[in-house]
C-alpha cells in the first residue's frame, strides 16, 4: 500500500510495508524539483535514517532496475 501526497515544495510518496509480520518500517520519499529524498526509521535507534539522491542518479536507478549485471553509462544529448 502506497499514499501520495503533493506538498508546496514536493511530492511525498510513503510505502506502507504490509502482510505477515515482520514488516519492513515506513519508507517515506519526497521528489523535489533537484533531488529525491528516500528516509526510514531504524527501529533499532529510533532515528530516522535519509538518503539524498540527484535526480540523475534517481534516472540511473530507473535505467539499472530494466538492465542485466554489468556495467553502463547513460549518455544524455543535451
Amino acid at each position: 500500500m502506497f499514499t501520495i501526497e503533493h506538498e508546496f515544495d514536493a511530492t511525498v510518496v510513503t510505502l506502507i510495508d504490509e502482510g505477515p509480520a515482520p514488516v519492513s518500517e515506513d519508507i517515506t520519499i519526497n521528489a523535489f524539483e533537484d533531488c529525491v529524498t528516500i528516509e526510514q526509521l531504524d527501529p533499532r535507534t529510533d532515528e530516522v535514517q535519509k538518503i539524498t539522491m540527484s535526480i540523475r542518479q534517481l534516472n540511473d536507478l530507473t535505467a539499472a532496475l530494466d538492465l542485466p549485471e554489468g556495467i553502463y553509462q547513460i549518455r544524455r544529448v543535451e
